[in-house]
C-alpha cells in the first residue's frame, strides 16, 4: 500500500512540477534537497503529513494566469490532482455529470428509519444514478446490514465515511452537536476530489422533486447554496429568532438560511478553502458556551460574508412550522421540522403532514420483513444441520 502511495504522489509532484513551468521555483524548505537547487527531492517513509514551503516567481508574460483555474484551455491544479485520484475508486462508476450524489447523516433507529424514507423519495423522483453518502459513526450495525440489499432491491450505489474529529478543532461533548459539525466543518474532506457536487438533504425530510435539477442549479460563483427560512407562516413571527438582536445586526436585512438542504460546489469550495475558513471561525466561535446553538446552520450564515450563500428558490424547502399552507403544493421537498410551537412528535407529523411518507414506510417495512424472514429461514435450515 505504501508504494502505491508513494507512486500516487511522484505522480503529483510531476504534474505539479509542469504547471510550475509557467512559476519558476525560487526556493523550497522542509524538503529533502538542498535548498538552492531547483529539482525538490522529498523522501516519503510515512503515513504522516508533511508540509513543504515553495516560493515561485511568474514569468512575466504569465503574470496574470492562475494556476489554480481551470477555465482557461490548460488543465488547472484541482484537475491535475483529480487526474490521479480518480484512479482509487472504480473505472466502471458513472461519470460524475450523470450521478446525484446525496450526503446526509442518521442517529439512532427512528432517524435511520426517516433516512431509508428519504431514500426512496429520492429514488422516486429523478431517473438519474444515484450515490448516497453517509457518515459512517453514528450508523447502527443494522442499518449498515440492511444497506446492501436496499442498493441492491433499488438500483443505487452507497458509501460509508467517516473523518476523526481533529484533535486541535475545538470539541464538542454533545452527539447531537457533533453531528452537526461533521455537517458543514469538513466537507472538504470527507468526499473524494473526483466529487464536484454534492447534495445535502436531512434524513427527516421527503422529496418530491427530482435533485437533478438542484445539482444543475447556477450558484453564481457561490460555493454552496441554501434555502431561506420561510416568512409566510404569521402566526410563528415571534419565534424567528434571527430578525432580532445578533443575526439582525449581522446579516443587515439578508436571509438566515436552514441547513436542513443545501448543495455544494467542491471545485469553487477548495478554491476559496472554505473549509479552513469555516473551522477557523467555528473555533473562535465555540470557545463561548452561547455561541452557535445550532452550530450546523448558525456557523455557515455567520460566516456569510467570508463563505457566500446563494439563497435556492424557496419552494426547494417547505416546513408546516414555518411556511403557510398555500405554498405547500409548490415544495419540491418536505422537511419534518421541529416546531418551538406545538412541539408535535415528528413520527405523528410525519403521517399527518405528508400523505406518501406513510406509503414509503410501509414498502421499506415490507423489504426489511422479508429479509428478516430469510435470515431467519437460513438460521433454521443451519440449525437443522
Amino acid at each position: 500500500v505504501l508504494g502505491k502511495i508513494i507512486n500516487m504522489k511522484l505522480t503529483l509532484f510531476m504534474n505539479c512540477k509542469s504547471k510550475l513551468s509557467e512559476a519558476p521555483l525560487q526556493r523550497h524548505e522542509e524538503t529533502d534537497s538542498p535548498s538552492d537547487i531547483e529539482d525538490v527531492i522529498v523522501v516519503l517513509n510515512s503515513f504522516k503529513s508533511k508540509i513543504l514551503e515553495m516560493e515561485v516567481q511568474r514569468k512575466p508574460h504569465k503574470i496574470n494566469k492562475d494556476v489554480l483555474t481551470d477555465k482557461d484551455e490548460e488543465k488547472g491544479m484541482w484537475d491535475y490532482i483529480k487526474s490521479f485520484t480518480g484512479k482509487l475508486h472504480e473505472d466502471d462508476e458513472p461519470k460524475e455529470k450523470d450521478i446525484l450524489n446525496i450526503f446526509s447523516v442518521a442517529s439512532g433507529h427512528l432517524y435511520e428509519r426517516f433516512l431509508r424514507i428519504m431514500m426512496l423519495s429520492v429514488l422516486r423522483n429523478t431517473k438519474t444514478q444515484v450515490k448516497f453518502w453517509f457518515l459512517k459513526n453514528y450508523l447502527s450495525p443494522s442499518f449498515k446490514e440492511i444497506i446492501p440489499h436496499m442498493a441492491k432491491q433499488y438500483g443505487f450505489q452507497y458509501e460509508l465515511v467517516q473523518y476523526k474529529w481533529p484533535h486541535w478543532l475545538h470539541q464538542q461533548t454533545e452527539k447531537q452537536r457533533i453531528i452537526w459539525g461533521y455537517k458543514i466543518l469538513f466537507l472538504d474532506v470527507l468526499f473524494p476530489l473526483a466529487v464536484n457536487k454534492i447534495i445535502f438533504v436531512d434524513a427527516d425530510q421527503v422529496v418530491r422533486h427530482d435533485l437533478k435539477e438542484l445539482r444543475d442549479f447556477d450558484l453564481g460563483g457561490a460555493p454552496y447554496g441554501y434555502t431561506p427560512f420561510c416568512d409566510s407562516r404569521a402566526n410563528m413571527e415571534g419565534y424567528r429568532f434571527w430578525k432580532t438582536g445578533y443575526w439582525a445586526s449581522h446579516l443587515l436585512g439578508r436571509k438566515y438560511h436552514i441547513s436542513a438542504l443545501y448543495v455544494v460546489d467542491f471545485k469553487i469550495f477548495r478554491r476559496i478553502e472554505a473549509g479552513d475558513k469555516l473551522r477557523g471561525r467555528y473555533q473562535a466561535l465555540s470557545q463561548d458556551p452561547n455561541s452557535l446553538s445550532n452550530l450546523d446552520q448558525d456557523l455557515p450564515n455567520d460566516m456569510i460574508y467570508q463563505v457566500a450563500i446563494k439563497s435556492l428558490p424557496q419552494d426547494w424547502l417547505w416546513c408546516e412550522a414555518w411556511c403557510d399552507d398555500e405554498s405547500k403544493q409548490r415544495a419540491k421537498t418536505i422537511d419534518l421540522c421541529n416546531n418551538p410551537k406545538t412541539k408535535e412528535p415528528k413520527l405523528e407529523a410525519a403521517a399527518r403532514i405528508i400523505p406518501e411518507w406513510v406509503e414509503y414506510d410501509a414498502e421499506i417495512q415490507q423489504l426489511l420483513d422479508h429479509l428478516e424472514n430469510k435470515k431467519k429461514s437460513t438460521i433454521s435450515a443451519h440449525d437443522e444441520l
